[in-house]
């Protein structure tokens, strides 16, 4: 089992950054792929960004690609998003979730389990 708490969230101008937190316990932490997904009202959950294991392999979405950028602190059982050059339509609810597959993957229903989700909010 492993909990999930997504932080970071808030209110930005277009064009600024945010830095979301997603601090992991119970069992293993550096053993799970760990992604980042948002959902917008009325949209389906997507796919952000994800990090492997070691940290060596992310992969993201064409829509953030250079914009954003996945890491993760397996000591301190954390990943992070870091987010720059935020448009209005990044404005999502984001999750973390983690998935004991081996190689990155990109569809929700792959992940085992889920953070909360924070708010973030791109204003134009």
């Amino acid at each position: 089992q492993v909990q999930l708490v997504e932080s970071g969230g808030g209110l930005v101008q277009a064009g600024g950054s945010l830095r979301l937190s997603c601090a992991a316990s119970g069992r293993s932490f550096s053993r799970y792929v760990m992604g980042w997904f948002r959902q917008a009202p009325g949209k389906e959950r997507e796919f952000v960004a994800g990090i492997s294991w070691s940290g060596s392999a992310t992969s993201y979405a064409d829509s953030v690609k250079g914009r954003f950028t996945i890491s993760r602190d397996n000591a301190k059982n954390t990943a992070y998003l870091q987010m720059n050059s935020l448009k209005p339509e990044d404005t999502a609810v984001y999750y973390c979730g983690a998935d004991s597959s081996v190689g990155v993957r990109t569809r929700p229903v792959e992940y085992d389990y889920w953070g909360q989700g924070t708010q973030v909010t791109v204003s134009s």
